[in-house]
């Protein structure tokens, strides 16, 4: 019979006295049971390197009541034999615990290498995507080079032009003469826009003579060397033609190589999109492809991993339920025989756990 069933049995046979004596301290005298000696238990040593031995009360429901009852009964804290307890099965599952921990790890590891693959591939496919919508920017660049070469050989006829009108007064040295006239006329580098094209600055006196000052005074220059030699309709006639060829061609000739130069670049950036299309998409896919099949292979492992932890898993859990179980079943009786002792004498405790 156990101290439960007796300590209720004689709470139904005897009836307590009319003058309760008074409860004195229970002994560390050893009772008659076999149980840990004493009515005040003490705290079993542990080894933490080593699993400790189990003792009886843990392995037999029957005596952790008993154990309850024993503590119930006495002045002894029901925290000290629950410490017992949990300090029992933390050696007992501190191998579980590492190897979850352990498998835990590399599972957090293999989903993170796998996110990290999964993030790559993303960012391929975006560019992949970015890249096949990208279009080739329109261009003129025959019609630039056109253009630009029109331009060079307006400006080297228009040379010629003034080299043969200034050669009778100035044998010697004409031709570096006629550069120079020409180089003064054609480029102005006052205004890189002309007055003309220009609608919503306000134009001055000033911005005026800047524009058509050099080309005024270069084909006037021109004017004056051919009067002598060519008749005054033919002096007028190249006076106009040059002024006006002085006035537009030099930015016509800087912007054709303006243009010339953007239009090439757009053809160049043409060029390359074609190629990274072709080169990068295919490199793209190849590279997308074998992620995918490193995440397969990373997703094999994770799955033997987790296969490999279900039954450490299982069995820390069923350790911490059967502690919890424990721990509870003690209490339930701890609590039940103390609340039972504040209407037992000292001697009548004595007797029931005899």
């Amino acid at each position: 019979m156990s101290l439960l069933s007796r300590l209720k049995n004689w709470l139904l046979s005897e009836q307590p006295s009319d003058v309760p004596a008074e409860v004195l301290p229970v002994t560390n005298e050893p009772p008659a049971v076999s149980i840990p000696a004493g009515v005040v238990a003490v705290q079993e040593p542990t080894q933490p390197a080593e699993l400790p031995f189990a003792p009886f009360w843990l392995e037999n429901e029957d005596a952790l009541r008993d154990e309850g009852v024993i503590f119930g009964l006495s002045d002894s804290k029901a925290d000290e034999k629950i410490g017992a307890i949990r300090n029992y099965f933390s050696h007992k599952t501190a191998n579980l615990e590492k190897t979850v921990e352990y498998y835990s790890e590399k599972i957090g590891e293999l989903n993170l290498f796998i996110e990290q693959k999964e993030n790559r591939i993303n960012e391929l496919k975006d560019k992949g995507v970015t890249l096949e919508n990208l279009e080739a920017s329109a261009h003129h660049l025959p019609r630039t080079i056109a253009g630009f070469l029109l331009s060079v050989a307006m400006c080297v006829g228009n040379y010629f032009l003034i080299d043969e009108s200034i050669l009778t007064n100035f044998p010697r040295n004409h031709q570096f003469i006629a550069l120079g006239v020409l180089l003064a006329g054609m480029f102005n580098l006052f205004t890189p826009k002309s007055l003309f094209h220009e609608q919503e600055r306000k134009i001055s006196w000033k911005n005026v003579l800047e524009e058509i000052g050099m080309p005024a005074a270069a084909s006037i220059f021109v004017f004056v060397q051919v009067l002598e030699t060519q008749s005054t309709a033919r002096a007028l006639a190249l006076l106009l033609f040059s002024f006006f060829l002085f006035l537009f061609a030099g930015k016509l000739l800087l912007s054709n190589l303006t243009l010339l130069k953007n239009d090439a670049g757009q053809w160049i950036s043409n060029l390359k999109l074609a190629r990274d299309k072709s080169n990068k998409a295919s490199d793209w896919e190849n590279e997308v492809n074998q992620l995918k099949l490193e995440i397969d292979e990373k997703r094999v492992e994770k799955w033997k991993i987790i296969d490999a932890l279900k039954a450490p898993e299982a069995e820390l859990k069923r350790l911490n339920e059967k502690r919890e179980m424990l721990i509870k079943l003690f209490e339930s009786e701890f609590n039940l025989a103390r609340s039972y002792r504040e209407k037992l004498t000292n001697k009548e405790i004595k007797k029931i756990l005899e």
